[in-house]
């Protein structure tokens, strides 16, 4: 499969390596971020540890074929930073779906980079894994995801309610799919 993909305004969707823990952990540790890592770690903060174990996951499941997991990076040399994440999980090839998730750092932000990346992630999906149907969800009052979203050619489908939990508060989730004949 293929080692880099080409995303508009020049960004490279890339494997995750292992020299990218410091961008991981400190990705994480942004205001707002924790609740994208995914597992509870201690103190609500990801150390080089769980930086370090959240990349090897990565790569597991992208062995497996369950789930295909990106960095989102301004290059593809040694110097380029790291802007995000885009992946497709939940790869089912009984009914070809997969579930996109991604995010990006502050800097990143508004800047069209996610959408972006995930334009080009649901181009691979289609071509390279013949999936389908890719679908995704976000917070209802995570006006920025639905955006990302919006703009990588995913419609709205519906709302699940009180689906996410963070801490004590429950979330309404708003559901898009894409499908490859959109």
């Amino acid at each position: 499969m293929n080692e880099f993909l080409s995303a508009d305004g020049g960004l490279t969707l890339r494997r995750w390596r292992d020299s990218d823990l410091p961008a991981v952990r400190d990705a994480f540790n942004e205001p707002g971020m924790h609740a994208q890592f995914g597992t509870v770690v201690e103190e609500g903060r990801v150390d080089d540890a769980a930086a370090g174990r959240w990349i090897a996951r990565h790569g597991e499941r992208w062995e497996q074929g369950s789930a295909y997991s990106w960095a989102v990076t301004d290059g593809t040399g040694p110097g380029a930073a790291l802007l995000g994440h885009v992946a497709v999980s939940n790869v089912n090839h009984v009914h070809d779906g997969g579930w996109v998730s991604y995010w990006t750092v502050g800097a990143a932000r508004r800047r069209g980079v996610a959408s972006a990346a995930v334009r080009a992630l649901s181009a691979w999906c289609f071509a390279e894994l013949r999936l389908f149907r890719l679908e995704l969800g976000h917070r209802v009052d995570n006006e920025a995801s639905c955006r990302v979203a919006l703009a990588a050619g995913y419609t709205v489908e519906g709302r699940q309610r009180a689906k996410l939990r963070y801490g004590t508060v429950r979330h309404d989730v708003e559901t898009h799919a894409r499908l490859a004949t959109d």
